[in-house]
């Protein structure tokens, strides 16, 4: 008589063997966060309670699972509880398109200015380390000022770039519903501002507080000496 030696897991039941499809893809995105995160299914399971073994239980069937377990494991990984089970169901910021019949038209330098006025966020971006070699790119709250942009930061921070130095500065928007936006760019020096008066006047003016909130009492203002633009639009208008 001949004997066949049957394992404890292939006594599992056909759904915990064969995870279903949404199980699946919720299992692949733990293991993208894992990787992102640095941290092993083990750890995964001690920093959310569990054993291992419980933990690929979830991973293969988490339909049948306590919501509690999942939302440990959300926590644990830095993540909302929908983008862990269910995975994001609306487009990110930038995925909704191109327009119809898109042209990408360069806008004059009043067009330029006409744009950065209607806005209030954009990027300042400079040259940091021993040998100028990192580039950086800082997100400020920023108002036009004449021919310049100006912001309030901290002088300690990382957006308390030093008088005279060479910057660039950005800003855009993008229509999600139709894909049709602009971008504008500044290439130039920064200034440090520093007569009373006109900072009051900039700092009455709406929209000068500083986003990141705190004690920011350094106004770097932009001074460009090239301005670009670019603007996308449908052929239609063109």
């Amino acid at each position: 008589m001949e004997w066949t030696v049957v394992h404890a897991d292939q006594e599992r039941s056909g759904d915990e063997a064969q995870p279903s499809s949404e199980a699946g893809r919720m299992a692949d995105r733990m293991a993208v966060r894992r990787r992102q995160l640095g941290m092993s299914r083990d750890e995964l399971a001690r920093q959310a309670g569990m054993s291992t073994t419980y933990l690929r239980e979830v991973e293969s069937r988490a339909g049948d699972f306590d919501p509690g377990a999942l939302a440990r494991l959300a926590v644990v990984l830095d993540m909302p509880y929908e983008d862990l089970t269910t995975g994001r169901t609306d487009a990110p910021p930038g995925r909704g398109g191109p327009a119809a019949h898109p042209v990408l038209v360069r806008l004059s330098e009043q067009e330029c200015w006409q744009r950065l006025g209607t806005h209030g966020i954009g990027r300042i971006s400079y040259t940091a380390g021993p040998g100028k070699e990192a580039p950086v790119v800082v997100p400020v709250n920023f108002l036009v000022d004449g021919r310049s942009v100006v912001y309030r930061t901290d002088p300690a921070g990382v957006a308390g770039i030093r008088a005279g130095e060479p910057v660039a500065f950005e800003a855009d928007h993008v229509d999600e519903q139709t894909g049709l936006g602009w971008s504008v760019l500044l290439a130039g020096t920064a200034e440090h501002s520093a007569e009373h008066e006109s900072l009051e006047a900039l700092a009455r003016r709406r929209g000068a507080g500083p986003w990141a909130g705190g004690r920011r009492d350094l106004w770097v203002r932009v001074l460009p000496h090239q301005v670009s633009g670019r603007v996308i639009q449908s052929l239609r208008e063109a």
